[in-house]
This record gives structure tokens, sequence and C-alpha cells, in this order.
């Protein structure tokens, strides 16, 4: 091959890609991004930020999301994964200062979110790299701090939420609500 061959070549595949990438920049997502913000005390401000997949008919719990660690597939190199809490990037939290969650000591970050659901317990986990694109590159190693809950039975819920609730002076209750399902944590100064 010669040189111009090649550098067409190579040229040529950047564009493809650079055409790709911003065409899909411009798409409408259909799990769209959200966000909420809850201060607590004088100055603790929390905020999670996360995508809100649809049920849409479908079975949630048990099929779309696995009970355990997700299975291999063909983003994750082969490894199981916790569920990404969420859908597109993972679902993120972050606080200004360092407070606990269903009381454990986490300091003041952004942390990604992971949980590993099961019927009667759940693993919450929350993770240093808070930059990834779902779970697949979940590093356990990173994990700042694991803690285990108990799903409630809730209200139909058509889009994956985030909430707060049973907020006091010190303490508020974070939850994930969706289809029929809440799973609480609470947070404290």
């Amino acid at each position: 091959m010669n040189k111009t061959f090649i550098t067409f070549f190579f040229s040529f595949s950047l564009l493809l890609i650079t055409v790709e990438s911003f065409s899909q920049s411009n798409q409408i997502r259909l799990s769209q991004k959200s966000s909420i913000t809850q201060h607590v005390g004088l100055d603790t401000q929390i905020t999670i930020n996360y995508s809100r997949p649809a049920v849409k008919g479908r079975e949630v719990w048990g099929n779309i999301v696995s009970y355990g660690l997700a299975e291999p597939d063909r983003y994750s190199r082969g490894k199981k994964f916790p569920w990404r809490a969420g859908a597109n990037e993972n679902t993120t939290i972050e606080f200004n200062n360092d407070i606990k969650i269903e009381g454990s000591q986490i300091p003041a970050g952004k942390y990604s979110v992971h949980m590993i659901p099961s019927e009667n317990e759940w693993i919450i986990i929350f993770n240093k790299n808070n930059n990834q694109w779902g779970s697949y590159s979940y590093d356990e190693s990173a994990d700042a701090l694991r803690v285990k809950v108990k799903p409630l039975n809730g209200t139909f819920q058509e889009f994956l939420t985030y909430n707060f609730g049973n907020i006091t002076e010190n303490s508020v209750v974070a939850f994930l609500h969706w289809e029929k399902l809440k799973v609480p944590f609470k947070i404290e100064l």
C-alpha cells in the first residue's frame, strides 16, 4: 500500500467516527437524564444524577434487572457486574461534607452508585470511580462503602426516579423508586 492510500483510509475512518459520534449526540435519549438535590443541616448538599429508564410493560425486578450480579455480556469483558442503578452512564451521588449512610461513615466526594438486588435484601455500593458507562468497568477495589438495605413495596412508578423523604435537621432518607419497588438508604450528618 502506498502512503496516499493509508492517509486517505485513516482520514476517512476519522471522518466516519466523527459523523457517528455527532449523530448519536443529537438523538433524544430513551432514558432521559435527571438529577435531584437535597440540603440537610446547615450546609450539606446531596445530589444524585441518573438516567430514567421506563417500565414499558416489562417485568423489571428479576428480569430487566437481574437478581444478584448481572451475567457477562458483550460489554463486560466476561465479568459479572452489579446494576448501574439507572440507565446509560452510571448513577452518581455527590455530597460536600462527610456523612454516614446506613450508619457507616463515607468522606465527602462524588461516587458512582451500583446495586446488587435480591428479593429481600439489596447491597448498595458507593464506588470512587464516578465516570463510567454503566457498571461494565466496575472495580470492587474502588468501593468506598457497601451497605445492605431492605426494599419496600411502593406505588407504580413508570420511570425510574430518585427522591428524598423523612427529612429532619440532620438526616434524610434517599430512595430509588421504580415499578412497584422502593430502595431506601438513610443519610445522616
